[in-house]
């Protein structure tokens, strides 16, 4: 979806009202109601981007419950003050390594297998570097809204192996020779924030 930011975050509140609804109403006209309220954000996101209406309710149907932010992990991993990245098969840009949250693992152990699969190396998570609402620290409209999870994490094993299907390339570097990043996993302000914990070990999660 590509559309104003203003107007992406009525569509996700809509759509989270309406999904939500679904969740709890039990009469039957409130049920129409938030269905039709489903519709009208899916109508509404289809006016404003090249997906179809169709498209776009099969999205939103395949969410149920109540509507909560997604999580994705990101894991910072150090060697010789330098930081582990990977380079996305998708854009060609690096990245710290990660992704969505799977169900039945902690974020912690999330991170770690994210680690292992996209470079490699097998790590141990030490601390909780920080929270982040991505809307907040990207320069294009973001949907769903997305909480980020970055890991200070510590090298036990392995090592440097791409897998093929997600990444192509591992490497480590120094802070004043970062790559072009894929900013929509990871931005420049936020690779400074994990050397600093790194640096400064005692330093408190930062949240927003």
């Amino acid at each position: 979806m590509s559309m104003d930011t203003k107007i992406l975050e009525v569509i996700t509140e809509l759509q989270a009202i309406a999904q939500t609804g679904l969740t709890y109403a039990k009469d039957e006209f409130d049920i129409e109601r938030y269905q039709r309220l489903m519709a009208i954000s899916a109508e509404i996101a289809s006016y404003n981007s090249s997906k179809k209406f169709e498209q776009i309710m099969e999205i939103f149907s395949s969410d149920v419950g109540y509507k909560t932010p997604q999580v994705e992990v990101r894991g910072a991993v150090f060697k010789d003050d330098k930081i582990l990245l990977i380079r996305e098969k998708s854009d060609g840009l690096w990245s710290l390594p990660g992704g969505w949250g799977d169900v039945n693992f902690s974020a912690s152990e999330n991170v770690v297998n994210e680690i292992k699969e996209e470079s490699g190396f097998i790590c141990e998570a030490e601390k909780l570097i920080a929270v982040y609402d991505k809307r907040r620290y990207v320069s294009k409209p973001v949907w769903p809204c997305v909480y980020k999870m970055f890991f200070l994490c510590a090298i036990v094993g392995g090592e440097a192996v791409t897998n093929g299907f997600e990444t192509t390339d591992v490497g480590f570097f120094e802070a004043e020779d970062i790559p072009p990043l894929s900013e929509d996993r990871v931005t420049n302000w936020q690779i400074e924030v994990c050397f600093k914990h790194h640096r400064s070990p005692a330093l408190k999660a930062e949240f927003d």
